[in-house]
């Protein structure tokens, strides 16, 4: 990030800008998002949406992010900006920016599925995107239990050929019935972030034991169904 574009930001969007690894990037407020946007598209140039997408967290709320650009042209090199917003957790709702840039529409879609935020005013925005029409909760918010890993055993393995079903077939094939019988089960390893069946779910109210996956102790998390 060159301080001429810093300092060109800083002056049209009136914020404090901050260098991301080379990225110029501003915070606003949520009542600030779309004309924020629009005047980077319209006053700094920046025609060129990338993505858009969202951060749970925690407590703070949802950080939405949303990457644009000056598209480069004959001597002079791409200029890029990111700008973001927090939503609350108890009111996720922002207003959409697909009037700005149409490419944002899919993005803003995905957001709404996977962490609940509401995008109001958005023409594109409604439907099933990436989740069947079944599908309870929003899959990637951080108190999102993976229900489905807790109820089918993870099927892999710490090391190749290590699983319950190469070795017994190797015991077979040496034909050591005796040591197949002594061989204790192996543990099954769980994939990261998966629960015990026993660490997880809603408690009665005022338990002594309060659900630890639980972002805070009075709410409960969102369960996700095998399929």
């Amino acid at each position: 990030m060159t301080a001429e574009w810093a300092a060109q930001v800083g002056a049209v969007l009136g914020a404090e800008v901050h260098d991301d690894f080379g990225v110029a990037r501003v915070d606003v407020a949520v009542a600030g998002w779309l004309g924020a946007l629009r005047t980077a598209r319209d006053e700094l140039g920046c025609t060129f949406f990338d993505w858009l997408t969202a951060v749970d967290e925690v407590r703070d709320g949802y950080r939405l992010v949303c990457h644009v650009a000056i598209p480069p042209s004959k001597g002079a090199r791409m200029r890029t900006l990111i700008l973001r917003t927090l939503v609350s957790r108890e009111e996720p709702a922002v207003p959409s920016v697909s009037g700005v840039f149409a490419g944002a529409s899919w993005h803003e879609r995905e957001v709404a599925e996977m962490f609940g935020v509401h995008f109001t005013d958005g023409a594109g925005v409604g439907g099933r995107l990436l989740l069947s029409a079944d599908f309870e909760g929003h899959p990637l918010r951080k108190d999102f239990v993976l229900a489905s890993r807790v109820a089918e055993p993870w099927p892999g393995a710490k090391e190749p050929g290590e699983s319950d079903a190469s070795l017994a077939r190797q015991q077979a094939a040496r034909g050591d019935a005796a040591a197949s019988a002594r061989r204790a089960p192996r543990r099954r390893s769980r994939p990261a972030g998966v629960p015990e069946p026993g660490e997880w779910g809603p408690r009665e109210s005022g338990s002594p034991d309060p659900d630890p996956l639980a972002v805070a102790s009075d709410r409960k998390p969102r369960r996700g169904g095998a399929r």
